[in-house]
């Protein structure tokens, strides 16, 4: 998992704040997340403002443990982040 992201045990999640310079360029982030979540069918939680974007990654199940799908997510998330 990257160190950008939180690991939360109860209920097990993945967390992570994106910042920006302004809203042009998070309104491209969201615009590139959109695509990446269509490509792995996996859609997290998200709440934003102008600068910034919070980012909830859950398990594909309730009730299953953060795993290796759910970090790849992850990682390509970070990717858009570069």
């Amino acid at each position: 998992m990257s160190h950008n992201w939180s690991r939360r045990d109860r209920p097990e999640q993945l967390e992570r704040r994106c910042q920006f310079s302004d809203y042009a360029h998070t309104r491209r982030f969201l615009q590139q997340l959109e695509v990446l979540c269509e490509e792995y069918h996996r859609y997290p939680d998200i709440s934003f403002g102008r600068t910034y974007v919070n980012l909830t990654v859950r398990p594909e199940a309730d009730g299953e443990a953060v795993g290796a799908s759910d970090d790849a997510f992850a990682e390509a998330i970070d990717r858009l982040m570069a």
